[in-house]
Order: structure tokens, then sequence, then C-alpha cells
């Protein structure tokens, strides 16, 4: 997975790399799709909930730059993976799991959850560092990026007009900004349909 998938496409930081080469990506996936554990592409976790593809969180994380003693906020774990690498990493990590079942598979392999709506984040735990929002949304809501520590950095993939793309965004004196990274096919999170313009 390290030399095929993440190190082809952009994957550099020794941490990153370090991290998910030592985690076993296969404990984080129901039985059945164990055997997918290392595909380049999103694996079902059930509940119409996926781990988003290796390269995709290699490549977030290698933008987020995350630093060792740093506090982290996943919001949609899932089953935990992507939280358990950051914590593989050295950082405190915080997660978020609407789905109970998803929630409870990702508190047995260790991963500090809390259940609750995905689009509210934890507000109680933050400011946080680094905030990864696990799958594909549509805006990202300002309680959100009310959590983020001013010089903290937020990744997503963010639909824009039907292309899925890769962010990065950092907060400055209180302002938040974002660049694109990369497109990719993400797996949708729920409850971040962007909110409908009224009409007459």
């Amino acid at each position: 997975m390290v030399e095929n998938q993440l190190r082809p496409q952009g994957v550099t930081d020794v941490r990153v790399l370090d991290a998910m080469g030592a985690l076993e990506r296969e404990r984080f996936l129901p039985s059945h799709t164990r055997p997918l554990a290392y595909v380049d592409r999103a694996v079902s976790v059930g509940h119409g909930r996926f781990l988003a593809s290796p390269a995709v969180l290699g490549q977030l994380l290698t933008q987020m730059m995350p630093e060792p003693g740093q506090t982290a906020l996943v919001v949609g774990a899932a089953t935990g993976y992507s939280a358990a690498v950051l914590a593989h990493m050295g950082l405190k990590v915080d997660a978020v799991e609407s789905d109970p079942e998803l929630a409870a598979a990702a508190r047995e392999l260790g991963v500090n959850v809390f259940e609750g709506p995905l689009d509210a984040g934890r507000p109680k735990g933050a400011p946080y560092d680094q905030i990864l929002i696990d799958g594909a949304v549509e805006f990202i809501p300002d309680a959100i990026v009310s959590q983020l520590a001013d010089g903290g950095r937020l990744g997503a993939a963010l639909v824009d007009r039907g292309i899925t793309r890769l962010v990065v965004g950092r907060k400055a004196a209180g302002a938040f900004g974002y660049l694109s990274v990369a497109d990719a096919g993400v797996p949708s999170l729920p409850g971040f349909s962007r909110p409908q313009d009224f009409t007459f």
C-alpha cells in the first residue's frame, strides 16, 4: 500500500506513511470486506458508510501536516481507522460518529469516539489543531470551522458542482480559507447536504 498507492500519489509525510503502514486496515472492516482492505478505493463498513481509499486519507493528512502532541477531531469516524492513524502519529484524537453500531465498533478498537450529529462536531473538546471530515460533504458547517484553533488545519472532500475535491483549509486571525489539493472519488457523508436557498 505504501509503495504502490501512497508514495506515487504524493503522500510524502514520513509520519503518515509510517502510521498507515503500521496499522492493519483490515481490523477496521467487517469480515466480508476485509479482502478489499488494501485496494485503492473506498471500502464499505456497512450502514451506508465507507473507509476512504488509502490515497485519499494519505493525501489529506500530508497536506494537513499533523504534529505529535496536537489535538485532532475526526468527524464521521465510522469504525475509526482515520482516527487511529492520527493517534498512531502521536495526536490526541476525539472522534464523532452518528451511527451507534459504527461508534461501538470504533470504541472496541480503542478509538475515543462520541456519538452525535456529525455536522455539529464536538464543541466540548474544542479548539482543535486538526479537524478531518472523513467523507465527501457539500459544505463545511460554520459550527465545525468554529472548533478549529487559530492556525489550525481542516481537511475534507468537498463536492462542488458534481466534482469532489480534496481541500485543506487553515484558520488565521479568525478567518478560514481553503485550497484544493486534488480531485478524488470519495463517498458522501450523511448530514452535510447544502441548505436549499429560499425561493418564492
